[in-house]
């Protein structure tokens, strides 16, 4: 079959292209994906819907200072189709539209170009797009733009996205009112009567099948009869917005497969992307392989989600890809690498720089430490150290960058001094490198682990009638819908009490500083207290509070010390985050570290001392924080 040429064909109202493995068909101009022809089945995509809801590029746009992550939803439906490429060996398609100023108010004013791509001997195809917006147009903010793929659901009924989470899934059916039970939100629904009994009971939310950037490679679903495979896969990340620990969709229940390019998902308003009126930008999404792979009956299917994890290792291999015929798409000698070692030098845990192990190291646009977070306009390229602090980053788009890191262990971010340029073919060594994590004297006390992540903290079982057995493993226990509620029932009179020295917060620490439930759905705020001792105090020096959180939304965290009526708080977070990641199962969202001082005379020696943390903005289920790691500092020796 490899030795088939790729065919192209022109109907009516569609074009059709063909490499005698698969058979792709599309609108012609939309550019809509309306069938997807492979091993025999005419169409993967749910040939029930209309054709603009079948397989398509979407996004969502507001004015430009419009409040939170929501705004109008809009198919991008091309108006000119153009042949790129239309060989044996290749044939790739764009479909474009641009915005005039006819259509201010109506459409979002970008110029946008799909590009479908159809290899020989391929076994799926590409997508990727190009988005513009040119000086002289009006601003606007994008909290989201995708490609979603609706595949039959009398077809593919199991899904994978991870080795520990793949499994047959409810049918689309089984949301409907009169089979299921819409919850807090309208994503989770508590299925009463599905059709397949096994299902009742649990609890369908997409958000469970959320996933960091950095593991987001592949996903998608398994046909049992006939054994075939639809399967998303995404060899770089470079494009993306909010750095590798963003979280995002995958595929989920429709059945829906998803390519997730900009969202405020876990990140709220702070990833929306927000342009000026006469901002000058352009930016490539993707491109994104749509594999399908197939196997006999007499194997065992999951064999078919082995098989596309290979093939991603695959296309990983091949990025940058060298096909993409887009000038705006650089290729591997119009890119550079830089490397080094990545040291940290903490001198209250060793008098040496010790390497940085394991650590997160990459290149974001110039901004302030941690700021790679916030960041959705450009691109980032990510890599991982080694045991001896080492790091290679390849394929970097020419550009001026900063240099960011975090490690596993320590708080805070690391940026270099000064940025850096990438040239095309450059080979740059960095040299050394030294993080020196915020720290100001020894440590008194700690809770938790600086990992950026809550999931250390204690995870409550959820409520029997919404237990899902799936998740009932230690790795994804928190996914678990409606652990926010637990705290209400397991402190419905009193809040939490930390005791150091005593107490576990494997156990004792609830994952989620959340508000508590009373009468009739009203919430009110909570404050949980930490109590230590300490044997002597430095009344001239200052002791730091470090205060790191893995989630925050809509919250305002306010410390007092020793006095929890104080009227004014010792600090104050103000109102801050919106990355809902406790409603989202995210255990955490964005990162935020607080750095507290705190003068010896207010400190106690006779008597125990507390701090105090109250979750004060009340009113929600979903206000409050997950914290990454609480540390108190004394003060710095002479």
């Amino acid at each position: 079959m490899a030795m088939v040429g790729v065919k192209l064909h022109f109907r009516k109202h569609h074009v059709i292209m063909d490499n005698g493995i698969v058979q792709l068909t599309l609108t012609n101009p939309g550019g809509y994906v309306t069938g997807i022809k492979y091993n025999n089945i005419d169409n993967l995509l749910e040939a029930h819907n209309d054709e603009s809801d079948r397989g398509y590029w979407d996004l969502v746009w507001s004015p430009p200072r419009s409040p939170g992550t929501t705004g109008t939803f809009e198919r991008i439906i091309g108006t000119s189709c153009e042949v790129i490429v239309d060989t044996d060996d290749q044939v790739e398609l764009s479909f474009s539209r641009t915005w005039d100023s006819s259509q201010e108010g109506k459409h979002v004013p970008l110029k946008i170009d799909k590009r479908f791509v159809l290899l020989r001997g391929s076994s799926g195809f590409y997508s990727y797009g190009i988005y513009e917006h040119l000086e002289g147009w009006p601003g606007f903010n994008l909290p989201e733009t995708r490609i979603v793929f609706k595949l039959r659901k009398d077809k593919f009924h199991y899904m994978a996205m991870s080795d520990d989470r793949h499994r047959y899934m409810p049918l689309p059916d089984d949301r409907s009112p009169n089979r299921g039970k819409s919850l807090a939100y309208p994503e989770a629904v508590l299925l009463v009567d599905p059709l397949e009994p096994e299902f009742k009971g649990e609890v369908d939310d997409k958000y469970q099948y959320s996933c960091e950037t950095s593991d987001l490679k592949v996903h998608g679903w398994i046909s049992i009869d006939p054994s075939v495979g639809f399967w998303q896969i995404s060899p770089s990340n470079e494009f993306r917005t909010g750095g590798p620990s963003k979280q995002e969709l995958t595929s989920h229940v429709g059945p829906i497969n998803l390519a997730m390019f900009v969202s405020a998902h876990y990140g709220g308003n702070d990833l929306v992307i927000k342009f000026d009126e006469g901002e000058a930008w352009k930016k490539v999404f993707g491109p994104v392989f749509m594999y399908l792979n197939s196997t006999s009956t007499s194997e065992d299917p999951i064999t078919l989600w082995e098989d596309a994890k290979n093939q991603m290792l695959d296309e990983v291999g091949k990025w940058p890809y060298r096909f993409p015929a887009s000038e705006d798409f650089h290729q591997t000698e119009e890119r550079g690498m830089i490397s080094g070692k990545l040291m940290v030098y903490d001198r209250f845990i060793s008098n040496e720089q010790k390497p940085a192990v394991d650590a997160y190291i990459g290149l974001a646009p110039p901004g302030d430490p941690g700021s790679w977070q916030f960041e959705n306009k450009g691109y980032q390229f990510w890599s991982k150290t080694n045991k001896e602090g080492h790091f290679l980053i390849e394929d970097i788009l020419a550009g001026t960058y900063n240099i960011y890191a975090w490690v596993h262990g320590f708080i805070g971010d690391y940026i270099n001094d000064t940025t850096i340029t990438i040239t095309p073919g450059c080979d740059i060594d960095v040299g050394n490198l030294v993080f020196e994590p915020p720290r100001d004297g020894p440590t008194l006390w700690e809770i938790g682990v600086p990992d950026r992540s809550a999931a250390e903290f204690y995870i409550p079982d959820p409520d029997i009638i919404y237990t899902n057995q799936f998740l009932a493993n230690n790795l994804n226990r928190f996914r678990q819908y409606g652990l926010w509620e637990r705290y209400s029932i397991l402190y419905p009179d009193h809040d939490l009490v930390f005791t150091i020295g005593e107490s576990d917060y494997n156990k004792d620490w609830f994952f989620a500083h959340v508000t508590r439930k009373k009468e009739e759905n009203t919430y009110e705020k909570t404050t949980w207290t930490i109590k230590f001792t300490l044997n002597e105090v430095n009344t001239n020096g200052i002791y730091k509070l470090r205060l790191a959180l893995a989630s925050a939304n809509v919250s305002d965290l306010q410390v007092r010390l020793n006095d929890p009526n104080k009227d004014l708080p010792l600090f104050s977070t103000g109102i801050i985050g919106g990355d809902n990641s406790i409603a989202r199962h995210g255990i955490h969202g964005l990162y935020w570290l607080f750095n507290i001082d705190i003068p010896g005379t207010n400190l106690n020696t006779t008597i125990e001392n507390a701090i105090y943390l109250t979750q004060e903005n009340a009113g929600n289920p979903f206000y409050g924080v997950m914290y990454d790691y609480i540390r108190l500092e004394g003060p710095p020796s002479s």
